[in-house]
């Protein structure tokens, strides 16, 4: 008989995971709480309208084929991708907008015209991004970072030693560039890793490698079409999906997991992966006896940002906003540090919009827009009906200045969704979106560990271990968290 495993969650890396798992030998029953797959990047649909309810910036497309191809499968054949060109738009106050050509050639081009020489600075900048991407993408984060002892090995650390690693990301900005709007437009990359750009290691300019050089993407039908091609991926390496199945508890005999309660009875594996949320898990599916992270050690801990999502359907269209926009109309580090320094509601926010109807007919009505709004808040903050309803008028009328109309009377469809909804829908820890921070203590192995410290057989996967947080590190979690299996249990197959 195959070994058999049992994947918890069905995000991006619990679906890696259990495809990963099920593609080496094991027979994968994966299990979701909710009644429909996808974890984070699940779609919500109504009245003609489709919205991504969580990611929807499709970068590193690199990422994405390497998956697929793994299982014989080509992302062609699997959804429509589309480069958009301009990448993004800019607010920086009325009047005051850049929409940022696709490309490194137009970047720097569109740079060189803002501010002489940043055209030869960007490109200097970019090479250094390259190898750090390079470097990052191809040898740190498909390690399971267990040890510093994977990392050292020359090639690596001569590759890092080229570039600039340890200084912060704004200090690495500024000595290339010295106008304000291009400094914000190479600290945005960042924002949502979970730090501050002063706060965030140098090494993360690899993420102005994937934004400019790589480009931004978008599957067409929305970033369900990538979740439901993973799914029909993983069906096809035999993965059995069980919807509507809560977790209650880890069934630990003789210090190994063995299997787990549910709310539709008890299921029983050699090896139980993790893909949840890590705090939840340990906390509430393990005893005491079996965590390997105390309270006090989650307390510590730097949490990425939390989100106030709104979902709106337009019954008009919408001029000026692009695909997608970045409002930075506000000072960037006074928002920061209503995040990170001494977290509370920010008084005045920055915010997201995407509006992919702009570039996908099919996810509204004809003469319609389906437009998803995001502020980015704090983790564990205090979340009311009132509060977001007073920060819905504060976009919406920041958005007004902006295209000279006021959508509010034109909203026939309107959801809200934020920290409760987060810790309901995924048991996130503080209802935290993007999961644990990458600040430079909270890398490789100082995130928690992807195999238990105290349970033997029990692994884990997503944005609180390694790599990190964002689509491309939680994909790239399922696939090492089951090549570590693979490897510590290579007599199974």
């Amino acid at each position: 008989m195959n070994p058999s495993a049992i994947v918890i969650g069905s995000g991006f890396a619990g679906t890696a995971a259990a495809t990963s798992l099920a593609s080496k030998g094991y027979a994968v029953t994966q299990l979701e709480k909710n009644d429909e797959p996808g974890g984070r990047a699940r779609v919500w649909k109504k009245d003609g309208f489709t919205f991504d309810m969580g990611p929807s910036f499709y970068w590193m497309p690199e990422v994405f084929s390497r998956y697929f191809e793994k299982f014989g499968e080509e992302v062609r054949d699997l959804y429509k991708l589309v480069r958009l060109d301009p990448s993004y738009q800019v607010v920086f106050g009325p009047g005051d907008r850049w929409a940022l050509p696709a490309g490194l050639e137009p970047m720097k081009r569109f740079f060189e015209e803002v501010e002489p020489g940043a055209g030869d600075a960007l490109q200097r900048f970019m090479d250094e991004a390259r190898i750090k991407y390079e470097l990052g993408m191809n040898e740190l984060v498909y390690r399971p970072s267990l040890s510093w002892m994977e990392y050292a090995h020359p090639g690596l650390i001569t590759g890092l030693l080229r570039t600039h690693v340890l200084s912060s990301l704004r200090k690495h900005v500024r000595k290339h560039f010295t106008h304000d709007h291009i400094r914000q437009v190479m600290e945005f990359p960042v924002l949502f890793l979970g730090a501050a750009p002063q706060n965030t290691p140098a090494l993360y300019s690899l993420m102005n490698y994937a934004d400019m050089a790589l480009g931004t993407w978008y599957p067409m039908g929305g970033m369900g079409s990538v979740t439901d091609a993973m799914q029909l991926v993983a069906k096809t390496q035999g993965v059995e999906l069980r919807t509507g199945v809560t977790v209650e508890r880890i069934i630990v005999e003789k210090g190994s997991a063995v299997g787990v309660d549910t709310s539709s009875g008890r299921m029983r594996a050699d090896v139980v992966v993790a893909a949840a949320d890590y705090h939840h898990v340990e906390e509430q599916l393990l005893g005491p006896e079996h965590r390997s992270y105390s309270a006090a050690y989650w307390k510590g801990r730097t949490m990425a940002p939390s989100a106030l999502m709104f979902y709106l359907g337009v019954d008009r269209r919408i001029p000026i906003l692009d695909h997608h926009t970045l409002f930075f109309d506000e000072p960037l580090d006074q928002h920061s540090a209503d995040i990170y320094d001494k977290p509370q509601w920010p008084e005045r926010p920055l915010f997201y919009t995407s509006c992919a109807s702009k570039t996908d007919p099919s996810v509204a009505p004809e003469g319609m827009e389906n437009l998803v709004i995001l502020i980015p808040i704090a983790a564990g903050l205090e979340d009311s009906e009132a509060m977001r309803e007073h920060y819905f008028h504060v976009v919406m009328e920041r958005i007004r200045l902006h295209i000279g109309i006021d959508l509010r009377p034109h909203v026939v469809v309107k959801r809200s969704y934020c920290l409760n909804d987060l810790k309901t829908d995924y048991n996130s820890y503080r209802g935290n979106a993007y999961g644990l921070a990458n600040t430079l203590m909270q890398t490789g192995p100082l995130r928690p560990q992807m195999k238990s410290r105290k349970v033997k057989d029990l692994y884990f996967a997503g944005q609180l271990t390694v790599p990190g947080p964002g689509v491309p590190p939680a994909l790239i979690s399922g696939q090492v968290v089951a090549d570590l299996i693979e490897k510590e249990h290579p007599q199974r197959p």
